[in-house]
C-alpha cells in the first residue's frame, strides 16, 4: 500500500486545487470505468481520507478487508489530505492516474472526489449528511457516480441529548466543532433542536484548525454542566485536548462514537466504522466485480447502535456510573 501526506501549507497544492476544482472532472474514459474489471487484473483504487484519527482509520481497515474478502485483487493508494484544501488535489490525481474506484472517507474527501470526476465511481464512507452535501440525489436512488456508507445512525444524538439531560441533569452543554466542516454544521443543528426539547441549553466553541480545540474547551469549562463532542474530524483529531480539560475539571465528556470512548471520553451511542468500512467495502465489490452502478445502490445506514460507558474516564471526570445504565451499557475498562 502506497501511503502519501499532502501538507496544508503547501502553496503549489493548493492553487492546483482551485484550478482543478473549477475544471470539474479531468477524465475522459466513461466507457471504460463503467466496465467491470476483468476477474483475474488487478485493480487500483485511490483511498482519500481527511485526517488519521481511529474512526476513519478502523473504517478505511474495514473498506480493504470487505474486498480482500471478496477476492478482489486490489492495489490501494493512500493519500491523507490533512485539510479540507487539499482533497481536490487528492482527488485529480486519482483522476490522472486512471484509478477503477475511489473509496472517499469523510465528508470533505467525498467532495473533493464528486468534483474531481463524473466518471469513476465513487464511494465513500463517514459521511454524515450525504444530502445535504449534496453528495447524492436521494439516498434510495444516488444518481450519478456516487454512493456510500454515512456514519449517522438517526437515534444516536436524541439517546445522547436524553442521556445528559435525564441521567446527568444538565442545563447548559458546551460543543466544540469546525464549522467549516459542512458534516459537522448538520450535527450541531440536530444537537440544538433536541437539546431545546429537552430544556437544556447549548453553548458553542468554533474551531478551525486541531491547535485551537484545547483552548476552545478551556473556555467553555466552567460555564458548562457537559461536554458533547460530535463525529467532527477537526476535533477528533485532537480529542486528547479535550479529554484533558473534562479531566481536570470535572467535566462529563460524551462523543459521538466509540473510538473516542476507548481514547478517554465517557459515553456514546455509536457504532463501529470498521462496520461501515466493511459496509461501503462490500458495495464497492458489487460495483467492480458485478458490475453494478453507483447510482442504482442507496446508501446504508449503520446497522448497529449502542451505548458505551469508559469507567476508566467516569472516574476521571468525578461520575459514579448507575447501577441502571450497566444493564444498557457496554462498560469499557
Amino acid at each position: 500500500m502506497k501511503k502519501k501526506w499532502l501538507g496544508s501549507a503547501a502553496t503549489v497544492s493548493m492553487l492546483a486545487a482551485i484550478m482543478l476544482a473549477g475544471c470539474g472532472s479531468t477524465d475522459t474514459s466513461s466507457t471504460e470505468k463503467n466496465d467491470a474489471p476483468s476477474k483475474d487484473k488487478e485493480i487500483k483504487i485511490g483511498m482519500t481520507q481527511i485526517v488519521e484519527h481511529p474512526s476513519l482509520d478502523a473504517a478505511s481497515k474495514g473498506f480493504k478487508a470487505a474486498l480482500e474478502e471478496k477476492g478482489l485483487k486490489a492495489e490501494f493508494d493512500m493519500q491523507i489530505a490533512g485539510d479540507p484544501n487539499n482533497t481536490q488535489t487528492v482527488a485529480n490525481n486519482f483522476v490522472s492516474d486512471k484509478v477503477d474506484l475511489i473509496f472517499a472517507n469523510s465528508t470533505p474527501s467525498a467532495l473533493g472526489a464528486l468534483n474531481a470526476t463524473k466518471d469513476i465511481p465513487v464511494v465513500f464512507t463517514s459521511v454524515t449528511d450525504p444530502l445535504g452535501a449534496k453528495l447524492v440525489s436521494s439516498m434510495e436512488a444516488p444518481g450519478g457516480n456516487v454512493t456510500g456508507t454515512t456514519d449517522t445512525h438517526p437515534d444516536a444524538i436524541p439517546k445522547t441529548v436524553e442521556f445528559i439531560a435525564k441521567q446527568m441533569k444538565a442545563k447548559k452543554v458546551g460543543t466544540i466543532y469546525n464549522a467549516g466542516e459542512q458534516n459537522s454544521v448538520a450535527q450541531v443543528e440536530i444537537v440544538k433542536k433536541e437539546m431545546k426539547k429537552a430544556g437544556i441549553e447549548l453553548a458553542e466553541a468554533s474551531v478551525s484548525t486541531s491547535a485551537e480545540v484545547k483552548q476552545a474547551a478551556e473556555s467553555l469549562a466552567g460555564k458548562v454542566d457537559a461536554f458533547y463532542v460530535i463525529t467532527d474530524n477537526t476535533v477528533v483529531s485532537a480529542l486528547e485536548s479535550v479529554i484533558g480539560v473534562a479531566n481536570d475539571k470535572d467535566i462529563p465528556l460524551f462523543v459521538g462514537e466509540l473510538d473516542s470512548v476507548a481514547r478517554g471520553g465517557f459515553a456514546a451511542y455509536g457504532f463501529d466504522y470498521y462496520d461501515i468500512g466493511f459496509e461501503a467495502g462490500e458495495m464497492a465489490a458489487q460495483i467492480l466485480q458485478d458490475g453494478k452502478k453507483p447510482e442504482d445502490l442507496p446508501v446504508q445506514y449503520p446497522q448497529k447502535l449502542k451505548l458505551s460507558i469508559n469507567e476508566k474516564a467516569a472516574k476521571e471526570m468525578g461520575i459514579e456510573i448507575k447501577e441502571e445504565w450497566k444493564s444498557e451499557a457496554e462498560i469499557v475498562k
